[in-house]
C-alpha cells in the first residue's frame, strides 16, 4: 500500500509540475497565407507569436507531421563548434554579424552561419538573438542546409531581452522543444485517477481459495 501511495503523490506533483509550465504549441503550416514557398529567393515571413518564455518550466512544441521532422536533434553552441549533421534543432550562440558589424544581427545572418555548418539538406528550428530587436527569435526553415531557404519567424521571447537575454541562451536545452503527441494535463489526471482506484483496490484482501 505505501508504494501505491508513494506512485499517486508522484504522480500528483507532476500535475503541479505540468500546470506551472507552459506549452507553446505550433501545429498549423507555417507558411499559409504566403507566397514565399513560390517566391524565388530566400522570403523571411514574419506574423510572428509575442510570448514570454521561462527556460526553466516551458515547452516548444511543434507538430511532426507539419514540419516534417521525426525526432529532436538539439544542439546548443556557437556557430563555429556546429556538427555537420544530426542537427534539426539549434540555440545559436553567435551574437553579431562579424562581417558586416554595422548590420544588425537578423534571422538571414543566422540562418547563413548554421547552413555554412551542415552538410545535408534537413528541415528544422533555430533561435538567434536578434541585434535589431534586442531579444530572441525562435525560427522554422524547411531547409537548414541551404542558405536560399524560406524562413518562417514562429515566436519572438518578450522577456528575454537585452545582455540578461543573451546570458540566458547556454541555459536553453533540448527539454525546452518537443514533438506531439505529448500527454495532456487532463490525459495526466485520468492517470492519477485509475492510480487510485489501483491502489483502493489494492487494499482489498481476496478471499483464498480452498
Amino acid at each position: 500500500m505505501r508504494r501505491s501511495i508513494i506512485h499517486v503523490a508522484a504522480a500528483v506533483l507532476m500535475l503541479n509540475a505540468t500546470a506551472n509550465a507552459a506549452s507553446i504549441t505550433f501545429d498549423t503550416d507555417p507558411f499559409a497565407g504566403s507566397d514565399a514557398l513560390t517566391t524565388p529567393g530566400r522570403q523571411v515571413v514574419g506574423g510572428e507569436l509575442f510570448t514570454a518564455f521561462d527556460i526553466a518550466s516551458d515547452v516548444f512544441i511543434f507538430d511532426a507531421s507539419v514540419f516534417g521532422i521525426t525526432s529532436i536533434q538539439f544542439v546548443n553552441d556557437v556557430a563555429g563548434n556546429l556538427p555537420t549533421s544530426g542537427v534539426n534543432t539549434v540555440v545559436l550562440r553567435t551574437f553579431d554579424n562579424d562581417n558586416d558589424p554595422t548590420t544588425p544581427f537578423a534571422a538571414g545572418n543566422a540562418a547563413d552561419l548554421i547552413a555554412a555548418q551542415l552538410t545535408s539538406p534537413a528541415p528544422g528550428f533555430f533561435v538567434y538573438f536578434n541585434q535589431g530587436l534586442d531579444l530572441p527569435r525562435l525560427v522554422f526553415s524547411p531547409d537548414l542546409n541551404d542558405n536560399t531557404s524560406d524562413l518562417k519567424i514562429l515566436a519572438r521571447l518578450t522577456n528575454l531581452t537585452g545582455q540578461a537575454g543573451r546570458d540566458a541562451f547556454p541555459q536553453l536545452t533540448s527539454a525546452n522543444f518537443a514533438l506531439t503527441p505529448v500527454p495532456e494535463p487532463s490525459s495526466l489526471s485520468l492517470l492519477i485517477a485509475a492510480g487510485g482506484l489501483l491502489a483502493a483496490r489494492s487494499r482489498v484482501r481476496r478471499p483464498r481459495s480452498r
